[in-house]
C-alpha cells in the first residue's frame, strides 16, 4: 500500500515546504542516479487535478507530488520528472528532446565570471583601452533562435557588457561595444563580437543618495498604523479578508500566483477564479543595430520571474502592517534556495469608495475604500517589475505591473543620431522597446462552466426611434469557439468582454459574471515573419480563450528559451475548440510601448499597466453598501485649519 504524504487537513494547493523540496530532490537523485552534471532548473508543486482540490474537505488524504525539470550539461538534454514525496518514488522521468529550459540563477553568475576571465574577452577589452575586466558588468541576455545550427545545438547566451568606474557605480552609463557569445553548458566564451562606438560614454549617472548631490527637504513623515492589527486572517497560505477568500502560491517561473479566489455573499462562498498568474512576458527592442536587434527577452519563460524575486524585508517596498511569505525553491545544484519575504501582503486606504450628499437635508454618507495588496517584485538585470494583485471591498479584482529600474542603454556609432531611440546623455542613448505581459486566468464564475461575451457599445440607427440622434446601447455577442475568441481592444465601441455563468442567474434574471476593464495597451511593431512573432504569437492579440487543459500553462509554450517558435497560444487555438459553457481559461495580453525620455534616466519613475475584473450581475446590488462609516477624527493642526480643513 502506498504511503500517503500528507496529514488530514493539509490543503492540496499548499506550496511545497522546505522539507518536501529537500525530500523530492533526494528521491530523484537516488532514483535516477543523478550526477553533478544534472542541474535542477525548477522544483515546484505538481498541482493536483481540479477534482481533488474542489472536493477537498480536510477528511481525506492525497498524494503530494513535485514537478521537477532537470538539465544535464554534458548531454545538453532536458528531463521532466514527477516525484511522489510520501511514497518516496519517482513517478515519471522523461527526456524532452530539442528544448532548452529556462536560464538558472547561478548560470547568470557563472556567465559573468566566465566572460571576465576569458582571454578572448580581455583581449577585446585591451583593444578598447580597458586594462582589465575587474569593473566590467556582464548581463546575461538570452540568445533567441535565428535558425542557425548553433542555435539548435548549444545552450547559448548573448550577454551585454558595461563598465563601472568603481564597485558602486551605475555601469549602465557606459555600455561597451562587445558582445561575447557563451556556451552555458561548458561555461565558455565561444567568440566575442566587436563593434564600434564614437567613444565609450563617460558621463556618470548615479542614483544613490550619497552621489546625487543635495537631497530635497520639506518632506514631512507619513505614518500608516493599524493599532488593532490587520483586517485579514491567515491559515498557511490561505487568506480571508473582507468577504474574500483565496490562496497564495509561488514558483520559480511565474512567481506570485493566486488560487481558488472566492467571495462570501449572503452566507455562500462564491468562486470567481480558480487560478491566476503571469503566464509570460516578453520585451522586444525596436533597434535594428547589430548589438540591439536580437534583444527579445522572455522574462518569465527564459529567466524565471520567481527565482529573480526581491527579498522585501529591506527598504520601502511595502508600507503598513505587513505579512510576508517566503519564496521556497531549489538552486541548480539541488540545494534549498529560499528568498525571504518574496511576497508582501498589506492593506491600503484607497480614497472614496462611494459618497452621496443629499443637498436638501445636508445629510452626507461617505465610505472610504480599502484594498488588500498582494505583491512581489523581481529584478531582471537592469529592469524591475512589480506584480500587484489588489482585492477591493466592492468585489473588484485588479492586476497591475509597475515597471521601473534602469534603461538598457547603448553607445553611439561615429556620426550617429539615434533614430530608434532617445539620447539620454553624451554619446549615450536608450533604444525604443515594448513590454508585453500575458496573464492566464482560469475562470470559475459560480462554477466551472463559463462562457465569454464580447460587448460593443453601438449607436442606434437614425429614425423615429432615435429622434435626438443620441441613443446607444450595449450589444453582446457570444464567442463560441477559440478562433472567434481571439479578440482585440476597440476604443471606438468601448469594447469589453464579460465572463459569465449562464447556468446561474441573479435576482433580476441576469447571468452572473465579471467583465474585464482594460487599461493601457498596444500592438507589436514586429512583422508576422519575425522571430519575435513566431516565438511570441500571443502578443498579436489582446484576448484569447481556451478550454481548460492542465498542459497549457504558458502563452509561449513550456520552453521558449531558444525555441524557434510555433508553440503556445497561437498554436493551441488552431484546434478551434468550443468555449461555450465550458471550463475556460482566459488569457489577456497587455503591452506598454516605451519610447524613452531623458526623464527616465538614470532610474525610471514607475510606469503602470494593468486591468480590472469587475462584477457584472454577479451581485444583486453593490456589495459595498454594508460598509460602516469611517470614524470621524480631527486630523487638522492649528497651522492648517485656516485653509479649510474640517474635522
Amino acid at each position: 500500500m502506498i504511503q500517503q504524504s500528507v496529514t488530514l487537513g493539509t490543503h492540496p494547493l499548499e506550496p511545497l515546504n522546505r522539507e518536501e523540496i529537500v525530500s523530492a530532490i533526494r528521491i530523484l537523485k537516488e532514483g535516477q542516479a543523478l550526477t553533478a552534471a544534472d542541474r535542477f532548473v525548477s522544483v515546484m508543486l505538481k498541482e493536483p487535478g481540479k477534482e481533488v482540490v474542489q472536493r477537498f474537505d480536510g477528511t481525506k488524504s492525497f498524494e503530494r507530488e513535485a514537478a521537477i525539470i532537470v538539465l544535464n550539461n554534458e548531454r545538453n538534454a532536458a528531463y521532466e520528472a514527477v516525484v511522489s514525496i510520501g511514497s518516496a518514488q519517482v513517478v515519471s522521468w522523461k527526456h524532452v528532446p530539442g528544448v532548452q529550459p529556462s536560464i538558472m540563477l547561478d548560470e547568470q553568475i557563472g556567465c559573468e565570471a566566465a566572460v571576465k576571465s576569458s582571454s578572448l574577452f580581455t583581449d577585446a577589452l585591451e583593444r578598447l583601452g580597458i586594462p582589465d575586466s575587474g569593473l566590467v558588468m556582464v548581463d546575461l541576455w538570452s540568445a533567441g533562435n535565428w535558425g542557425t545550427e548553433e542555435d539548435a545545438s548549444l545552450r547559448l547566451a548573448r550577454p551585454l557588457c558595461f563598465l563601472r568606474s568603481d564597485d558602486k557605480d551605475n555601469g549602465y552609463a557606459r555600455p561597451l561595444p562587445l558582445v561575447p557569445i557563451v556556451d552555458l553548458n561548458a561555461m565558455q566564451v565561444l567568440r566575442v563580437e566587436e563593434y564600434e562606438y564614437a567613444k565609450i560614454p563617460s558621463q556618470p549617472a548615479n542614483y544613490t543618495p550619497d552621489r546625487v548631490g543635495p537631497l530635497r527637504t520639506g518632506i514631512k513623515p507619513i505614518e500608516i498604523i493599524q493599532p488593532e492589527g490587520p483586517s485579514f486572517s491567515i491559515d498557511g497560505h490561505e487568506i480571508e479578508w473582507q468577504n474574500w477568500k483565496f490562496r497564495i502560491g509561488f514558483n520559480a517561473r511565474e512567481g506570485l500566483t493566486l488560487h481558488t479566489v472566492s467571495y462570501r455573499d449572503q452566507g455562500r462562498e462564491r468562486p470567481v477564479l480558480y487560478r491566476a498568474a503571469l503566464s509570460e512576458m516578453v520585451v522586444p527592442y525596436g533597434d535594428p543595430g547589430a548589438i540591439q536587434n536580437r534583444k527579445n527577452a522572455f522574462d518569465s519563460g527564459e529567466y524565471g520571474i520567481g527565482q529573480l524575486a526581491n527579498s522585501l524585508e529591506l527598504g520601502c517596498d511595502c508600507v503598513g502592517y505587513i505579512k510576508y511569505f517566503d519564496g521556497v525553491m531549489s538552486d541548480s545544484k539541488g540545494e534549498l534556495f529560499v528568498i525571504p519575504n518574496a511576497i508582501c501582503m498589506h492593506e491600503e486606504d484607497y480614497g472614496i469608495l462611494w459618497k452621496h450628499t443629499d443637498w436638501r437635508t445636508n445629510d452626507v454618507e461617505v465610505r472610504r475604500s480599502r484594498r488588500l495588496v498582494v505583491s512581489s517584485i523581481s529584478t531582471v538585470a537592469n529592469y524591475e517589475y512589480g506584480f500587484f494583485w489588489y482585492l477591493y471591498q466592492d468585489g473588484n479584482i485588479q492586476f497591475e505591473v509597475k515597471l521601473t529600474g534602469i534603461l538598457s542603454t547603448a553607445g553611439l556609432h561615429p556620426g550617429e543620431t539615434p533614430k530608434y531611440g532617445t539620447m539620454i546623455g553624451p554619446d549615450l542613448y536608450a533604444p525604443n522597446h515594448q513590454h508585453f505581459f500575458n496573464v492566464r486566468m482560469d475562470m470559475m464564475i459560480d462554477g466551472n462552466e463559463n462562457s465569454v461575451y464580447e460587448v460593443n457599445v453601438v449607436p442606434e440607427e437614425l429614425g423615429e426611434g432615435n429622434p435626438r440622434e443620441n441613443a446607444f446601447y450595449a450589444q453582446s455577442t457570444l464567442l463560441t469557439t477559440e478562433s472567434e475568441a481571439v479578440r482585440d481592444i476597440k476604443l471606438e465601441t468601448a469594447r469589453y468582454w464579460k465572463f459569465v455563468n449562464d447556468n446561474v442567474k441573479n435576482d433580476l434574471g441576469q447571468s452572473v459574471g465579471y467583465k474585464i476593464m482594460t487599461g493601457e495597451n498596444c500592438f507589436p511593431f514586429a512583422s508576422d515573419s519575425s522571430s519575435l512573432i513566431k516565438r511570441a504569437g500571443f502578443i498579436k492579440h489582446h484576448l484569447w480563450v481556451t478550454p481548460y487543459n492542465e498542459n497549457e500553462m504558458y502563452a509561449s509554450g513550456k520552453y521558449p528559451n531558444q525555441n524557434i517558435g510555433g508553440d503556445g497560444l497561437s498554436a493551441w487555438v488552431e484546434q478551434d475548440r468550443p468555449v461555450v459553457n465550458k471550463d475556460i481559461v482566459v488569457w489577456y495580453t497587455m503591452g506598454h510601448t516605451h519610447v524613452p525620455r531623458p526623464e527616465d534616466w538614470p532610474v525610471m519613475p514607475a510606469a503602470y499597466i494593468g486591468f480590472t475584473l469587475k462584477p457584472v450581475g454577479f451581485f444583486n446590488q453593490s456589495p459595498a453598501i454594508d460598509l460602516p462609516p469611517s470614524p470621524k477624527k480631527n486630523y487638522c493642526s492649528s497651522s492648517v485649519k485656516a485653509s479649510g480643513c474640517q474635522s
